[in-house]
């Protein structure tokens, strides 16, 4: 007997899942390109505005950071920020006359500023100005 209401069970979620599946979005809403090539329709146009004031507010939002990033004071027992702890600002020493630096300690140039930063801490060690 469980073995049957099992079934039907079963067999009645298959049979409801169908008829959700078929009753899926319909794609006569005038998406003009999207589909049969109607052409953009105002409100396209009205959405390429906005992503054109969004993309103006990111590009504004993203200078605003790199000014602040170049205005940064770097002091001795600081922490590095993660956004510069990327090989990218690495430098060796022998290639810019610094210092040997010790064990776990790596030298960053960063805003005309070589920082020498402890890798275990991530703290700031010694700051050398160009």
């Amino acid at each position: 007997m469980k073995k049957i209401i099992a079934i039907l069970a079963i067999s009645f979620s298959a049979l409801m899942a169908s008829h959700i599946a078929i009753a899926g979005p319909h794609w006569d809403d005038d998406r003009g390109s999207e589909r049969g090539g109607q052409g953009k329709k105002y409100r396209d146009y009205q959405q390429d505005d906005n992503d054109d004031e969004l993309r103006e507010k990111r590009r504004e939002r993203e200078e605003r950071g790199v000014r602040r990033l170049q205005q940064h004071k770097w002091q001795t027992g600081y922490v590095m920020p993660q956004h510069y702890r990327g090989n990218s600002y690495k430098v060796d020493y022998k290639d810019t006359n610094l210092p040997k630096p010790a064990r776990n300690q790596q030298w960053y140039k960063i805003n005309n500023d070589y920082i020498l930063v402890d890798s275990d801490s991530n703290s700031i060690v010694n700051i050398r100005g160009m």
